[in-house]
């Protein structure tokens, strides 16, 4: 007797949309993200969360898993051609398909096609899988900019997006 197996592979739809702040996705999932930041920096919270307001952010990002959406990320401008990356977030139980990578590479792409010239951003150390994404991205560690400077638990970093 011969046995046939059939395989069927699941094809996820993987879809990032350009929007701004005003989206309701985003704003579910920023509030997702704020909880996380909560509960790792503790009594620091209120310190960077008058940072994370997203009343300035015009470029945001949702992705969509089969229209459900499961990150987002967003850039605002910081001074002349530079961008600062802001409020990147991936679902808990969606994280390691590379979706905050996917995040990275769209907002970069959209900051240049904006005539930035580079990416900053800051995260803390409290986010050692925060730190490995953006080092994986090609950002590098730079000294603390604006409003980290002198804070000892922030880490930034930089990116030339000029191709």
């Amino acid at each position: 007797m011969i046995a046939i197996y059939h395989l069927i592979y699941l094809i996820k739809m993987i879809q990032i949309i350009r929007t701004s702040a005003e989206n309701p996705d985003f704003i579910a999932l920023i509030q997702e993200l704020d909880k996380d930041i909560e509960n790792r920096d503790g009594e620091e919270h209120s310190f960077y969360a008058q940072f994370n307001k997203t009343d300035s952010i015009k470029h945001a990002l949702v992705v969509y898993e089969d229209e459900r959406a499961i990150g987002c990320g967003a850039f605002k401008v910081y001074k002349d051609e530079v961008a600062e990356i802001k409020r990147m977030f991936v679902n808990p139980e969606d994280r390691g398909k590379g979706i905050a990578s996917k995040i990275l590479k769209e907002l970069e792409s959209w900051a240049e096609e904006e005539n930035f010239k580079s990416c900053i951003l800051e995260t803390g150390k409290k986010y050692p899988e925060a730190i490995a994404l953006y080092k994986k991205n090609g950002f590098v560690i730079t000294s603390n900019y604006g409003q980290y400077e002198g804070i000892d638990d922030s880490v930034c970093f930089s990116k030339s997006i000029l191709k």
